[in-house]
């Protein structure tokens, strides 16, 4: 992992405790000073707690005072959390709200790293990746119906449906989509439009043309340094926009690595969005069965038909 990376995780991760503190401080204050009953009972479990620990920390015979202090403090807990229910607070109020209540915001789970440091680094990755990407983000907001008549934009109306909810209901374990057929017929634009309001979200995307892509991953492969930075984020990102797929060399390599990330990411539950100009017949005679089998399986797929738009609009431009 990029130090880089690791160390703007840290921070992040470390951000996220402080704030938790903080608030719970916050929270601690403002009972305090509304409930002096509260106050009076988190000034004595303060002091039993002390207690404890020095008990604990003698060692001796003691066992039984320990348990008698901490039925107490139970008590005691239990008691304040009555009060500030009755009060009209949650009565988890007074509790330490973490953004990851799994690790506590440490950013450990045991000697591993928590999920959530994980997502963390992938979404700093691609982020990363994304900067260097050859396609802009675009909107629904920009996608124009009237470029398509009859069936094809009954079809297209349909799919820029299902686009829109998809992104704004995507989850990371949401379905991979394919997109097919003639070139510019709007492919990029909903794919990219989807990766525009998932990062919104807070998600990791990636997205960029297929070719760039496996060029980074060969570049990185075939280095003296044997660096895998781009195929670690392209497998680990929440969402994974490949744009274009079929345009890139004809290689073993290239071959071998697209089969590699559709059939890892699948297996993984980790979506994935495919544009292509190539029918299924075209990406059999690509690429492999294998391919076409995983898609067809496990893919939402759509095929666009129509002009293509850009012809549309120089048509237009020209009159």
């Amino acid at each position: 992992m990029n130090s880089e990376i690791f160390d703007k995780a840290q921070s992040i991760i470390s951000g996220r405790r402080l704030r938790a503190v903080e608030e719970n401080e916050r929270r601690i204050r403002e009972i305090n000073d509304k409930i002096p009953q509260i106050r009076e009972i988190n000034a004595e479990l303060f002091n039993t707690g002390r207690e404890l620990i020095s008990l604990i920390g003698s060692g001796g015979n003691s066992a039984a005072k320990v348990e008698k202090l901490r039925k107490y403090n139970l008590e005691a807990q239990k008691m304040s959390r009555t009060i500030l229910a009755a009060n009209g607070y949650p009565e988890d109020y007074l509790d330490m709200h973490y953004t990851c209540e799994k690790c506590r915001d440490t950013g450990y789970c045991g000697s591993e790293f928590c999920e959530c440091f994980n997502q963390i680094c992938g979404k700093l990755s691609a982020d990363e990746l994304n900067k260097h990407a050859q396609l802009s983000l675009s909107s629904f907001d920009t996608f124009d119906l009237k470029y398509y008549s009859g069936p094809d934009r009954e079809n297209m109306q349909r799919f820029l449906t299902f686009t829109k909810d998809y992104a704004e209901n995507f989850q990371r374990n949401s379905k991979s989509i394919l997109m097919f057929g003639k070139t510019g017929l709007g492919k990029t634009h909903l794919s990219l439009a989807i990766a525009n309001t998932v990062l919104s979200k807070g998600f990791g995307v990636i997205y960029d043309s297929a070719v760039n892509i496996l060029r980074n991953i060969e570049s990185e492969r075939f280095s003296r340094d044997h660096i895998a930075e781009t195929i670690d984020a392209v497998m680990s990102t929440d969402l994974l926009i490949l744009d274009d797929l079929g345009t890139e060399y004809e290689t073993p390599f290239f071959n071998a690595t697209i089969y590699n990330i559709i059939n890892t990411r699948l297996n993984s539950g980790k979506p994935t969005i495919i544009s292509t100009n190539l029918d299924f017949e075209g990406i059999r005679r690509r690429y492999d069965d294998r391919v076409v089998s995983r898609i067809v399986a496990a893919y939402a797929c759509f095929e666009f038909k129509g002009e293509d738009i850009r012809l549309q609009i120089r048509k237009e431009n020209d009159t």
